[in-house]
């Protein structure tokens, strides 16, 4: 399976690289292309993880791809994305872009990932290890399964990042908005109490 990594080049996000990093046949952009560009590969691929900071409106361009304006993947790459079911959306609010324009996927809301992000979401006291720890068990667990089906990928996580949620906050916080998005289902969330 071919798969086309979009990861905006920015060390904030850079603890999301092990997400991909022993995936074969992968083509990873990091910047230095054009949307256009960006839009032909998301064509030629047959899945694509989309991993970085974000908004309802797309993944975030923070100026590594020319002319791309803020956003490198926003509503002009829906058409290309319409034709996967197995995308992963990765950014803050991607849930939003997926609902709004109908794609499917393992998609979040909101996603802590930094210490600041969690001060903001009014969870105090929080030290820089439980957003490591978070950080690090969350991608961990999506890299083992990450060639497995979106739908056993999403069951996988569920259980294994709530074992975590159980006695950290930041985990706790995003397992609550995590989504799988797929055909016949708008949102699909795991109604586990933490």
């Amino acid at each position: 399976m071919k798969t086309l990594i979009v990861h905006p080049k920015d060390k904030t996000t850079d603890f999301l690289s092990p997400i991909y990093a022993d995936l074969e046949d992968k083509t990873v952009i990091t910047g230095g292309i054009t949307k256009p560009e960006v839009q032909k590969f998301i064509e030629s691929h047959d899945r694509v993880l989309m991993l970085g900071h974000g908004s309802p409106f797309g993944l975030m361009n923070p100026n590594q791809f020319p002319d791309a304006g803020f956003y490198i993947v926003d509503e002009s790459m829906v058409s290309a994305l319409k034709n996967k079911s197995n995308s992963i959306f990765i950014w803050c609010y991607a849930n939003q872009f997926v609902q709004r324009h109908g794609l499917e996927g393992l998609n979040c809301a909101m996603f802590l990932s930094e210490t600041k992000e969690a001060d903001y979401y009014g969870i105090d006291n929080i030290e820089g290890d439980l957003i490591d720890q978070s950080n690090e068990r969350f991608v961990s667990i999506v890299s083992k399964y990450i060639n497995e089906p979106l739908r056993v990928l999403y069951q996988k996580l569920v259980f294994e990042y709530y074992l975590l949620a159980k006695i950290n906050p930041i985990a706790r916080f995003n397992i609550e908005r995590l989504y799988f998005t797929c055909s016949g289902a708008k949102r699909n969330t795991n109604k586990m109490v933490v």
